[in-house]
């Protein structure tokens, strides 16, 4: 699916449904004024955005598009918007506004600081800027399309270049980058084919529960219960460009079938062992969005999605394209088959983040996205309560075969190469390296600081500016994190915003002058982001 069609269908409204505190015997007693719609709240912004032209950020010129509404029981409304200006899309310029109950203006999440209505003449021609655009190796994927580019300094006039390829490793590519319109400067790069890692994992998670669809021969592994989620074999084949440029030629993926619907052998010598691990795992995160968060699926319209088993030959990743769950078989050196729980969690994340704030893949919100992936995705795996994977706070622990894990929440620079702190230079290295601080402060304010024993393996973590902070409980990490990918970020959320924005959804779940408000400030001061 190309990157428009892919944000078309993220647009399913979520809301939430305004519950009674009780009833009452006494005849004619008033009652509650209902919250409003999620159409009415739109309508209610979209009819005071004149009124609020400096606030947004917005000239005459500027239009917005209502992409997501979120009604709380009290009848706050969140209304999330793309802005466009004489037609073409601002990227960085999407908003949330948040209104009362009674439609009164309460305030605006975004990252624009400045008017985005610049001139929108080019200089450069479409074939100059598609060629400086091209990742090395990639083909172009259309024609490049302008846009005015406000996810980093100043706002411009841009191409967006999109380009389809392989990464070194075998793992499909595809690049947007934006190329000045009047310069021919490169802008930002994005690439949105999200990989949980670079190096490998493997998990047989014992005997487990799985639902399946009956078929000619017995039973295959779809999933009745969650919106008819698949699980297939990939044959060791991987993606060809065609593929990835125009859905041509791409390899057949084989539906695993059983005749008594007992899967596997929990070995790598029946393939069908390591699809147990990846049905498994899509389940858990479907089960753990839906009973924790009210999400209903990743797209929260209810259906399930596509995992991929046996990508490749020795491919030592995993990674989601927008559409799908793809699990290579590792090398059985770096790491086994890349099926662990809380990989599927993380993969499954990436999704659930492009349908919500669709956080940008580079710079530091980019780490804020893969760091939302795993938390999410460590989150599923205490959620899952599987003795075989007990929880903790590793990431990978499973999968790896020459270290103890791929990235540890707890201290993430033991992996030697994430980051603990937050400097001013962390949205110039790699996402998954820069996620390191906000898997910090997510490890802070679940845990606490200092040493102690989860899952079985070893905890110890202190704190960037020398204080000792305590922990307010993973359960409530996660309803913060995600009303704040919800509610708040969005597409070029820095590290300071994201502090802004989860104070605000602890405010909301628990109260300004609450415990956990206070928790979330000193855990991100603790991370160095104040």
């Amino acid at each position: 699916m190309n990157r428009s069609a892919l944000l078309a269908a993220a647009t399913a409204v979520a809301t939430v449904t305004a519950l009674g505190l009780g009833t009452s015997t006494a005849t004619g007693a008033p009652k509650a004024d209902p919250a409003p719609a999620p159409a009415a709240a739109a309508a209610q912004v979209k009819a005071a955005i004149a009124d609020h032209l400096g606030t947004l950020r917005a000239t005459g010129a500027d239009a917005f598009a209502v992409r997501d509404v979120i009604v709380d029981a009290d009848g706050t409304s969140h209304v999330r918007m793309d802005r466009s200006i004489g037609g073409l899309k601002v990227l960085g310029g999407d908003v949330v506004v948040h209104q009362a109950k009674d439609g009164a203006w309460k305030g605006v999440s975004q990252t624009l600081t400045r008017s985005a209505n610049v001139g929108r003449t080019p200089k450069v021609s479409i074939a100059g800027a598609t060629a400086k655009g091209l990742a090395g190796g990639h083909k172009a994927e259309g024609k490049p399309a302008l846009v005015i580019e406000a996810r980093k300094g100043a706002p411009r006039l841009a191409y967006l270049v999109e380009s389809a390829g392989t990464q070194a490793d075998g793992t499909p590519s595809h690049v947007s980058t934006t190329i000045d319109a009047l310069t021919g400067a490169k802008l930002i790069s994005e690439q949105h084919i999200h990989t949980a890692t670079g190096d490998g994992k493997s998990l047989y998670s014992g005997t487990v529960p799985l639902d399946t669809s009956t078929a000619t021969g017995g039973f295959t592994l779809t999933d009745s219960v969650r919106g008819g989620g698949w699980t297939t074999d990939a044959n060791n084949k991987t993606d060809s460009i065609l593929c990835q440029l125009f859905g041509i030629g791409c390899p057949a993926a084989t539906r695993f079938t059983d005749a008594d619907n007992h899967w596997g052998t929990g070995t790598t010598a029946d393939r069908a062992s390591a699809a147990v691990d990846a049905h498994y795992g899509a389940a858990k995160t479907f089960d753990y969005y839906k009973s924790t968060h009210g999400r209903n699926g990743i797209f929260n319209d209810g259906k399930g999605v596509q995992s991929r088993v046996h990508y490749g030959t020795n491919y030592v990743n995993a990674f989601w394209d927008g559409t799908k769950m793809t699990y290579g078989d590792g090398d059985n050196v770096v790491a086994g088959p890349l099926v662990s729980i809380d990989v599927a969690g993380h993969e499954m994340s990436h999704g659930v983040t492009t349908a919500t704030a669709n956080l940008t893949y580079s710079g530091e919100s980019g780490g804020l996205n893969e760091a939302t992936s795993d938390i999410f995705g460590t989150l599923v795996e205490f959620y899952a309560n599987n003795t075989n994977d007990p929880g903790d706070y590793y990431i990978g622990e499973e999968i790896m075969k020459d270290r103890p894990a791929l990235r540890f929440m707890d201290k993430p620079s033991k992996d030697g190469s994430s980051k603990d702190c937050w400097y001013s230079g962390i949205g110039n290295i790699d996402v998954h390296y820069s996620s390191g601080v906000a898997n910090h402060f997510a490890y802070l304010l679940a845990e606490g600081s200092g040493a102690k024993t989860i899952g079985g393996l070893p905890h110890n973590s202190s704190t960037c500016n020398g204080t000792t902070v305590g922990g307010i409980g993973k359960d409530k990490v996660g309803k913060i994190w995600y009303r704040a990918l919800t509610t708040y970020f969005t597409t070029g959320t820095t590290y300071a915003q994201a502090r802004t924005a989860t104070l605000n959804a602890a405010t909301d779940l628990y109260g300004a002058a609450s415990p956990e408000r206070a928790a979330v400030a000193a855990a991100w001061s603790a991370v160095s982001v104040n």
